[in-house]
């Protein structure tokens, strides 16, 4: 019996382009496990009568975001970027993943950093309202001058470099949870008359750090995911592991760094390795070198990292002491000027080279971004102050959000009221801090 023998014909550019298809499905659907991350991390922060309602200011932040994003904020970023407003998707469902899927889950990255800093006092129809204002107008403005946009490039013949969101994502985040902070006004108890500062330590260090690790594990997701694993060149579709293997090195140096840099800044700020300094640290490092995994050396990635880790005990005590912001988890000093740090150091830690117009760049896209959340968190936040919608009222912050907001009790067996848990090793605190002695330092 004889065959028929039939030639294989391959398209490779079709296999190729089937593959990064996929690649991009896998890194959305790991970025979306972030939130996992990110709902452990802010619950092992609060106190345990908030801890359901920061969970649920979790579901909701991707519930309400992502279809904000999907039928306005796509649309929005297209248009500021000058390609005009679409309803992403819809006409090619091919453009799920490489369009408003993939931009979804960074874009409620941006929005859960937010929650964290308002833990403890926000409204939750308040929380709500401005995640859908960040998912459908602020994040995407912030895209499509960026991402979308050639408007730095334009004039200056160099774009800003922002490798995977540590500023547009991350530095964006951390400015907007800083000002809607400020906006709200502290915890009650937070700071005595006399300005100086209480100590209101979190109710699971264990949750926090595994909080740390699931986002450390998705970050390999933002970041070596936002590499295609083939690129197009002038003999075909080429593999791209250069960049792959560069991207993954400087993740993982950077993530390292920052929570040895934390953890050494803490050592010497109050003479102990502060759990939650090193978590945090860790997570800092991330942050910082977000911008650039792809174009800085692997020496640029320690110095970022551990810069990054280093300024964080630092820039939390001046937000906390001097600014008298009650940034619940610490999200300015992890998410805000390290992602700002990372950013602006991309000059001097390039593979090129030094480049003055590339730091021109890099802090007009800084300033810019900067400026735009700033002033769009402020006014949303301050109409809602202004309504009486922003806050809930001291009673029922007092009694905890689980009860007042949500009518249950994380932990119905064991109801705390308004003082925090002490661990068996004596006092800690898990929103980003230290103690000693009981005082702040």
């Amino acid at each position: 019996m004889s065959e028929l023998l039939v030639p294989l014909q391959v398209d490779v550019a079709s296999i190729a382009n089937a593959v990064n298809f996929t690649w991009i499905l896998v890194v959305s659907f790991l970025i979306f496990f972030m939130h996992a991350g990110f709902a452990m991390l802010e619950a092992g922060q609060v106190r345990s009568k908030n801890v359901a309602n920061q969970l649920t200011k979790n579901l909701l932040t991707w519930s309400v975001g992502v279809m904000a994003f999907f039928l306005v904020g796509a649309g929005v970023s297209s248009l500021v970027g000058g390609g005009g407003f679409s309803f992403t998707g819809l006409a090619d469902p091919a453009s799920w993943a490489s369009g408003w899927l993939y931009g979804a889950v960074f874009a409620m990255t941006a929005a859960t950093i937010v929650s964290g800093a308002v833990a403890g006092r926000a409204k939750l129809r308040a929380y709500v309202t401005y995640t859908f204002l960040l998912a459908a107008i602020i994040y995407p403005v912030v895209t499509g001058i960026t991402w979308s946009g050639t408007y730095i490039s334009s004039f200056l013949g160099t774009g800003f470099q922002d490798f995977a969101g540590g500023m547009i994502v991350h530095g964006m985040g951390g400015i907007a949870g800083l000002t809607a902070a400020w906006v709200l006004g502290p915890r009650l108890d937070r700071y005595n008359d006399d300005g100086s500062v209480n100590v209101i330590p979190g109710h699971s260090l264990t949750f926090a750090v595994l909080g740390t690790l699931i986002l450390a594990f998705g970050w390999y997701g933002f970041n070596v995911g936002t590499a295609a694993i083939f690129t197009s060149g002038e003999s075909g579709m080429l593999f791209n592991g250069a960049v792959l293997g560069r991207v993954a090195l400087t993740t993982t140096l950077a993530m390292a760094m920052g929570a040895i840099g934390a953890g050494g800044a803490a050592k010497l700020k109050t003479g102990k390795v502060d759990t939650l300094y090193v978590a945090n640290g860790l997570l800092a490092g991330l942050v910082g070198i977000t911008a650039i995994p792809d174009v800085a050396t692997w020496w640029g990635a320690i110095v970022v990292g551990g810069l990054a880790g280093v300024q964080l005990p630092y820039v939390f005590g001046f937000v906390e002491k001097t600014l008298k912001i009650d940034d619940v988890c610490a999200v300015f000093p992890v998410h805000g000027s390290a992602g700002v740090l990372g950013t602006l150091l991309y000059p001097f830690v390039a593979v090129g080279g030094f480049s003055v117009n590339a730091l021109i760049a890099q802090v007009i896209g800084v300033v810019a971004i900067a400026a735009w959340t700033i002033v769009a968190t402020a006014v949303v936040f301050g109409v809602l102050k202004a309504i009486g919608q922003a806050r809930v009222d001291p009673a029922h912050e007092r009694e905890g959000l689980d009860i007042s907001e949500h009518g249950v009790e994380t932990y119905p067996e064991f109801s705390l009221g308004d003082e925090p848990a002490v661990t068996d090793g004596g006092e800690f605190r898990t929103d980003g801090g230290s103690t000693e002695g009981g005082e702040n330092e």
